[in-house]
């Protein structure tokens, strides 16, 4: 992946007994300005998580990003969103005034969200023809657009929910959906942008050091 895509990698470190966030591990430590060396295992440097992806490279996979902009650039907290859900050719259907779109580019800085596991091969060989069938039936006209009742979000929880029910699972609502699968995803991104921001504007970003951090939950997919 490149840079422009999903921003450039942090960095976290030890030293001085904090925790110092950047995008390099400097040569000298920005706080006692001594060399930075570590020289046991639990001070090496580590890679941070980044929570976005580019779209077009996940399979069968939904997708949030800004309307307009990217989040670490644009976004501000309060930016509408919008959502689609990919083929298994990282094409990215979605739904806007204009009727379901498949884009091919645009959604390179994403949160993504992957809604088969990796054992579904039989339901992945029928995805496109299940996405594609789907987005040509009439409730997805573009005259058929309602910007807070029948928008993005509708269409892409409306497709879930009918994968759901081929398989015989129950469906979500959007609350539960968005409770249990979206929200977790944007508050460690929420996090991000800041933490990358704050470094983009100071060279580095430190904390205090806690006893322990908690490991994130592994992620699966929904179906």
């Amino acid at each position: 992946m490149q840079y422009a895509e999903v921003g450039k990698p942090l960095i976290k470190f030890n030293h001085c007994r904090k925790y110092i966030y950047s995008f390099i591990v400097p040569q000298c430590c920005p706080l006692c300005r001594q060399e930075v060396g570590s020289r046991k295992l639990e001070e090496a440097p580590v890679s941070i998580s980044n929570p976005f992806t580019n779209g077009h490279q996940e399979k069968c996979s939904f997708l949030l990003k800004p309307t307009q902009g990217t989040f670490l650039r644009e976004y501000d907290g309060r930016s509408d969103l919008h959502v689609g859900i990919t083929n298994t050719n990282g094409i990215v259907y979605n739904y806007t005034t204009h009727g379901v779109q498949r884009d091919e580019a645009g959604w390179e800085q994403s949160v993504s969200i992957p809604l088969l596991q990796p054992s579904m091969f039989g339901l992945m060989d029928q995805w496109d023809k299940y996405l594609e069938d789907f987005s040509t039936t009439g409730a997805w006209l573009p005259h058929r657009y309602e910007e807070d009742c029948h928008n993005c979000y509708s269409y892409t929880l409306t497709f879930i929910n009918c994968i759901l029910t081929t398989e015989g699972k129950e469906q979500l609502d959007k609350n539960e959906f968005t409770e249990k699968f979206v929200v977790p995803r944007t508050r460690k991104a929420s996090k991000y942008i800041t933490l990358y921001r704050a470094i983009e504007e100071h060279g580095f970003y430190v904390i205090d050091r806690p006893d322990q951090e908690p490991s994130p939950p592994p992620g699966s997919g929904l179906c």
